[in-house]
């Protein structure tokens, strides 16, 4: 055995990291002194020091059980109001707000009271566990729902609080709490496990000397499983090879009866091989009852209790469906349960098991036996949906009689035989094959009676007239079963092509969404196509509280907001139809992430009923793509926020450092003037002092742009920059920009090339325009006096452009890519001679955050320079007509 696989050993053995460790003190039957085993080792390690809290602990009023619980630390229990009753539950809350060591929680089987958190206890006993709370529990060996059935044919009484087997396997430590059997009797006569009354009526429905024998039996064998399984991971750990664990348990389920009893015994078949194992359901497309849907929808949630997988394949044969599946999964062993042998499946070998053991070569099949139980097939409505099938037949072939009798005179009498086929097609077809083969049956007593000689009998006086009859017959049944197939394979192709077509849909919408927003809009989208539910899809934010992002708005109540909560804690549906808060209107599905959930998705039927397994399977698999594109926009949009806030450190860098010398210069200009005019006063002449004033106030004015481009700075970088987009048009942008600058503009000969017709932009409209006045505001400072400067504005389908030329000294082409560069300024040119430097970068900023650029080229007259700003088109909004 490798090392890796030893030290895997050795870790799996360790307690996992943060969660609490389990104890369970497992009974053959009550009475057998579980609870004060249990009470009597939380009494040990209190001495020890432990911190503990008996969270709930029934004595039944047994005095030495109330003795020993006497000292311990006790957890006030949690009251409801239920129907005029008041009850009484462990207050799970009120444990994890100061959550103990150690807590003590008897009766793990339990069923919590409608109103609580989890519909069972052992469910509080897991969120502790993951709380990271030691728990010790009991639990009677008859309450394991894989024992369920096993317990009702020992004792005849049908176990309803039941606890998946999971929960004890994944339990750190299993002691047996063993007494005989007639010890445990004699408590019973002693009023020591119930009160007289109630332990006469106990010891004649349930403990008798035979059950508690056989429950002993159960009880022991279950904790030696649970050693046989400690023993193999210890010699593991000493470098020991393991049993091998090979194939795979494949068990074969219908809507009928035993379907819950079949899942039952191949979990324990499994548990015993140490085999992982699948319930399947072969779909052929047949007529379903409801009842049938649901006996199996709920064996097929009892499989997903007990461990198991659910498959739902759709095929034609129900073997060729399991054998190819079998392959696939390479599977070893089979399971299936006896049907029931109609005549034909007796006489010509044709029931399920004998075509498994047929096709499944190498393939280990085992048959349970279910047909001691057998209950009343179909209810009343399916007996009517039949009923009207089988009249459909009768009327058709009536129908085909009056029709062939009218042609009968035309036709030669091979051919008549085609409008009774017809018939039995058109039968097969809108039914099953049961009405088919009884329009056949009818048609050819029909065609004999009628149109065989001698007619109105149904003598065959001729022995070639008896061929063509089984012909007929043949034939009929034939092209009858035929027809029926075709249409369950139509069926089964449909809801194939709906679930798929569903997908494709969305995986299509999706493609177009890139935002958070959108893929939201098209997850209602998706689900608005079904009339018999409402969804919403809801978020929480970081101070707690819950937004409707899409779909209904509705106020939630407590119960559903306590289910939305825990879903979204854990990362598990919660809600209508689980085992957790099941009694709000909502089921509760966590679209998740690599960091946990993005969003919450609710599904509410109208009709308030549990959505059946394959609805909610379907959810299901169109929230991974919708949790994919969530993650996906996303990350998108963090990736997007890296951008900006290096653009916008990029920007604050060349502020700060620029602040240092190029706002110093128009202050010492300014200082020198006016201590010039302080120290000298009268004595300067009116010319030199009205100079100085002058150059006070352009150096003022050239301080004023300096911190304008302070201000712009912030507006970019401080806190990170975020745009508020909105459409806007680019004539309005243009004309706001030359508003601002109408004095600056003055001198020159300003033109305008604005098209009436363009595209919107999606931009955040103070920045661009900001971008926008410091071109405008470049080209006007470096251009002559009565100079031309020209603003263009034109678009194709990818891009928007504005144009800003003049006839200023322009930027030779080798600078051209450098004037952006922070503090660059070369000897002439738009960034030539004074300035910080940073009115271009920051304009490069406010578009570059927009996804667009900024290109310099030739001026007007092959003179000055062309600053362009490119930005890119989005889609264009739909524009509502007035």
């Amino acid at each position: 055995m490798s090392d890796t696989r030893r030290a895997d050993a050795l870790l799996a053995d360790m307690p996992q990291g943060g969660r609490g460790r389990l104890k369970v003190f497992l009974g053959a039957a009550p009475g057998v002194g579980k609870t004060y085993a249990m009470l009597q080792a939380a009494q040990a390690q209190l001495r020890q020091g432990v911190d503990l809290r008996a969270g709930v602990v029934e004595t039944h009023g047994r005095a030495e059980t109330e003795a020993m619980l006497a000292g311990l630390p006790q957890q006030p229990l949690r009251r409801f109001d239920y129907r005029g009753m008041a009850l009484t539950e462990m207050d799970l809350d009120g444990i994890l707000a100061q959550p103990p060591k150690l807590v003590l929680v008897d009766e793990l089987a339990h069923t919590n009271a409608p109103g609580s958190r989890h519909a069972k206890r052992w469910q509080d006993v897991e969120e502790l566990l993951d709380a990271g709370v030691d728990v010790y529990t009991t639990v009677n060996v008859q309450h394991l729902e894989a024992l369920n059935d096993q317990v009702h044919d020992i004792t005849g009484v049908q176990v309803r609080e039941t606890l998946p087997d999971w929960v004890l396997q994944e339990a750190d430590e299993i002691l047996l709490i063993d007494l005989p059997p007639r010890e445990l009797l004699e408590r019973l006569r002693e009023g020591k496990v119930y009160v007289p009354e109630q332990a006469r009526a106990a010891i004649d429905a349930f403990f008798s000397q035979t059950n508690l024998t056989a429950l002993r039996e159960l009880a022991m064998q279950t904790a030696a499983a649970r050693v046989d399984a400690d023993l193999n991971r210890r010699y593991r750990q000493r470098g020991l090879e393991a049993p091998a664990v090979r194939g795979r348990l494949l068990v074969g389920i219908d809507g009928d009866h035993q379907a819950e009893r079949l899942v039952r015994h191949a979990s324990r078949v499994a548990e015993r091989r140490h085999l992982p194992w699948s319930v399947v359901y072969v779909d052929t497309g047949g007529a379903r009852s409801e009842e049938v849907r649901s006996r199996l929808q709920g064996a097929q949630q009892l499989a997903e209790r007990l461990g198991g997988e659910v498959v739902t394949l759709r095929g034609e044969s129900v073997a060729k469906g399991l054998v190819q599946h079998a392959a696939e999964r390479r599977a070893s062993l089979l399971l299936v349960g006896r049907s029931r042998q109609r005549l034909r499946r007796r006489l010509l070998g044709r029931g399920l098991a004998e075509r498994l053991l047929r096709l499944g070569e190498g393939l280990e099949v085992s048959v349970l036996d279910t047909e001691v139980d057998r209950r009343p097939p179909s209810p009343r409505a399916t007996h009517h949906t039949r009923l009207l099938d089988y009249g459909l037949a009768v009327v058709a072939a009536i129908t085909a009689s009056l029709v062939a009798w009218a042609v009968a005179h035309t036709l030669e009498l091979p051919n008549i035989s085609l409008v009774f086929l017809a018939a039995v097609l058109l039968v097969a077809v809108r039914s099953s094959l049961g009405p088919a083969l009884l329009c056949a049956g009818l048609s050819f007593i029909a065609y004999d009676f009628l149109f065989i000689p001698p007619t109105f009998s149904l003598t065959i006086a001729r022995q070639e007239d008896v061929l063509t009859l089984l012909f007929f017959l043949l034939m009929a049944g034939l092209t009858g079963n035929l027809a029926s197939r075709q249409r369950r394979q139509l069926d089964a192709l449909r809801d194939t092509q709906s679930e798929t077509t569903a997908l494709l849909d969305l995986s299509r919408k999706l493609t177009a969404a890139t935002d958070r927003q959108a893929v939201l809009n098209v997850a209602v989208q998706q689900f608005e196509t079904w009339r018999d539910v409402e969804v919403c899809l809801l978020s929480r934010g970081r101070d707690g509280v819950w937004k409707v992002e899409a779909g209904a708005q509705r106020l939630l109540a407590d119960q559903e907001r306590a289910a939305a909560e825990w879903s979204w804690q854990h990362d598990q549906p919660a809600g209508l139809g689980t085992d957790t808060l099941p009694g709000g209107r909502w089921w509760w599905l966590p679209l998740s992430g690599e960091e946990g959930p993005l969003v919450l998705l609710g599904v509410s039927p109208r009709d308030e009923a549990p959505l059946p397994v394959g609805r909610r399977r379907l959810i299901a698999a169109l929230g991974q793509p919708l949790a994919q594109a969530l993650a996906r926009a996303q990350l998108a949009e963090e990736l997007e926020a890296a951008r900006l806030h290096g653009e916008t450190e990029q920007l604050r860098s060349a502020l700060l450092a620029s602040v240092s010398h190029d706002l110093r210069t128009p202050l010492t200009a300014m200082r020198g003037s006016i201590d010039s005019l302080l120290s000298l006063g009268e004595a300067i002449p009116m010319d030199d002092r009205r100079e100085l004033l002058e150059g006070t106030r352009d150096e003022a004015e050239r301080l004023d742009r300096y911190i304008q481009n302070l201000l712009d700075m912030t507006r970019l970088g401080h806190g990170g920059l975020k745009l508020a987009r909105d459409w806007v048009a680019p004539v309005d942008i243009v004309a706001s920009a030359l508003q601002r600058l109408r004095p600056v503009l003055a001198p020159l000969q300003v033109e305008t090339g604005v098209p009436e017709q363009l595209p919107l932009l999606y931009v955040h409209a103070a920045l661009i325009e900001q971008a926008l006045v410091n071109v405008l505001e470049n080209a006007a400072r470096f251009s002559p006096s009565g100079g031309r400067l020209r603003v263009a504005v034109e678009a194709d389908e990818a891009e928007l452009r504005f144009s800003v030329a003049d006839q200023g000294p322009g930027i030779p082409p080798d600078e051209r890519e450098r004037i952006f560069d922070m503090f660059y300024t070369a000897a002439r040119g738009d960034r030539g001679g004074q300035g910080t430097g940073l009115g271009l970068a920051i304009c490069q900023g406010m578009v570059g955050a927009h996804g667009g650029r900024v290109t310099v080229g030739e001026g007007l007259d092959h003179r000055g320079a062309t600053l362009t700003l490119h930005l890119p088109l989005h889609p264009q909004p739909q524009l509502e007509e007035e």
